[in-house]
This record gives C-alpha cells, sequence and structure tokens, in this order.
C-alpha cells in the first residue's frame, strides 16, 4: 500500500474514532469524534483530488458531513453547560440551562403536589406561583427549586406534604432525566450536592423551619 500525506489523514481520522468510543467522559469523547470527522472529511477530498461528483456519492463524506456539524453542536452545549453549572449557586435562575432538560406542568390552587411519604422521583422548578410546605409554615415561589434533597435522600421519600397556594407552573425533572444528564456532564452531581449543602445552611440560618425538609 502507499503510504502517503492522504493515507495519513485517513488513518488519524479512523483512530480518533476508535478512541472516541473508548472515552467515558463527554467532552474528550465529543473533541475526539469531532476531530474524527474533521479528518475524514480532509480524507475524502484528497482521496477523490477534489473531484466534487466523485466526493458527494462517497459513503464516507456523506456520514461525515453530517456528524461534524453534529458533534460540535454538542460539544458547544457541553461546555457551555459546564461553565453555567461551575457558577450556580441555590440563588441562582435555572432557567437557562436547566430548564431546556425540563416538562412543563400547571396546578390549580389548593392542589397537593405530593405527600409526606411519597416517592421522590422528581424535582421541580417554580415558574410562576406559590408552593406551601405544609405543617411549617414555609412557602416556595417563582425562581426556586423543590424536591432535590427527598429526590438525593437514601430513602427517597418526601418528608413534607407539599400544596399549590397559588395557581402554578413548574418545571419538573425525573430522576431517570437527572442520570441521563449527569452522564452528559458529572459536574451536575457536584451542583446539586452543593445546592443540598447550600439549602439546609440557608434554612438554618432562616430558622424558618424544622429539621427535615422536601
Amino acid at each position: 500500500m502507499h503510504f502517503d500525506i492522504t493515507t495519513a489523514i485517513g488513518m488519524l481520522g479512523g483512530v480518533f474514532y476508535l478512541a472516541s468510543h473508548y472515552m467515558k467522559d463527554m467532552v474528550p469523547l465529543r473533541v475526539l469524534a469531532l476531530a474524527s470527522s474533521a479528518l475524514l472529511l480532509v480524507f475524502s477530498v484528497l482521496h477523490t483530488h477534489f473531484d466534487i461528483a466523485e466526493m458527494i456519492i462517497l459513503p464516507e463524506f456523506i456520514l461525515n458531513s453530517i456528524l461534524l456539524p453534529i458533534n460540535a453542536k454538542r460539544l458547544v452545549e457541553i461546555i457551555r453547560l459546564t461553565k453555567q453549572i461551575e457558577q450556580a449557586t441555590v440563588e441562582s435562575p435555572v432557567s437557562e440551562w436547566l430548564l431546556p432538560h425540563m416538562h412543563l406542568r400547571k396546578h390549580k390552587g389548593g392542589e397537593v403536589l405530593f405527600r409526606k411519604g411519597d416517592v421522590a422521583d422528581e424535582i421541580l422548578y417554580v415558574a410562576s406561583g406559590r408552593l406551601k410546605l405544609e405543617g411549617i409554615n414555609h412557602f416556595i415561589g417563582p425562581g426556586e427549586l423543590i424536591g432535590e434533597i427527598g429526590l438525593f435522600s437514601p430513602e427517597k421519600v418526601r418528608t413534607l406534604t407539599v400544596t399549590c397556594e397559588t395557581d402554578c407552573e413548574l418545571y419538573q425533572m425525573t430522576d431517570e432525566q437527572i442520570y441521563r444528564l449527569y452522564y452528559q456532564n458529572p459536574k451536575l452531581g457536584f451542583f446539586f450536592m452543593r445546592l443540598i449543602v447550600e439549602r439546609l445552611l440557608r434554612d438554618v440560618k432562616r430558622s424558618a423551619i424544622e429539621p427535615g425538609t422536601v
């Protein structure tokens, strides 16, 4: 086999493609996949000697032309999400980075959102309205998350009953969705741990509620 620069580029693209399948972190996975698509596109161009008619019918050219923008888009999304997670605190609005992964729910005033002892399998973000934590005279308003502590507790049960004091719009994320997002970006787990600690410290300072939270 005649080994030249074109062959080297094609082989390097193949190596990057194979290496991407062994990556557990999504950022290097996307970087390798992006580099692989770019190199294999260059290989297709050189291999066909810039013959566009021949180039556009090559399966690898078509495939990598599709994969290149997809991997670039995913890489940018992951990097942006990572930066937003790193900067997020308990007081940070989540609308810009978490809401795209959540689903909107609407509830009427007086409706019970969940009861003490229910299985905790989701977190909720309050977009509008007000929630009441029954028994402790505490309220959750727009811009706040609720349910993360119960979700990550060993028992995974609600420790309080929560009702909608007014009509509410809530964004929901299930534990399965969180796990998928965590796989894409493990730093999400550290964000939730920090969120829980900061929430507990804030509640202690306010002395507004008794031990136990939702």
